[in-house]
């Protein structure tokens, strides 16, 4: 079975992003992120909240099981939308997703003619 390590490293490269940015997720610079995917470290609990809040698949970092709650499941563009939503004020999102919802309910109507 792989390590924590190298499913960290997995997730990075599911996201294509390279150390530095993926560190950047959890809060932690390069160095940081490259211990953890030598296993020369283990990711603290803060680290790992802020990157399944970004769309790594925690869990299957710390067991090696997949969810369906995965954000592999998701669309590149759903993926794009996702994180620029996140990064939104609560405002913000709240507009976002008035937004959205009314533009489904006109999508529904345009579909039913």
């Amino acid at each position: 079975m792989s390590s924590v390590g190298e499913r960290l490293r997995a997730e990075r490269d599911r996201l294509e992003l390279n150390q530095e940015a993926f560190g950047a997720l959890g809060g932690v610079n390069r160095n940081s992120q490259a211990n953890y995917e030598k296993g020369n470290r283990s990711p603290d609990s803060d680290y790992l909240s802020s990157i399944a809040a970004e769309g790594v698949d925690v869990m299957f970092v710390l067991t090696g099981e997949r969810h369906a709650s995965s954000t592999d499941a998701m669309s590149e563009a759903e993926f794009t939308v996702l994180q620029n939503l996140r990064s939104l004020s609560e405002a913000d999102q709240a507009a976002v997703i008035r937004l959205t919802n009314a533009l489904a309910a006109t999508s529904k109507g345009e579909e039913k003619n």
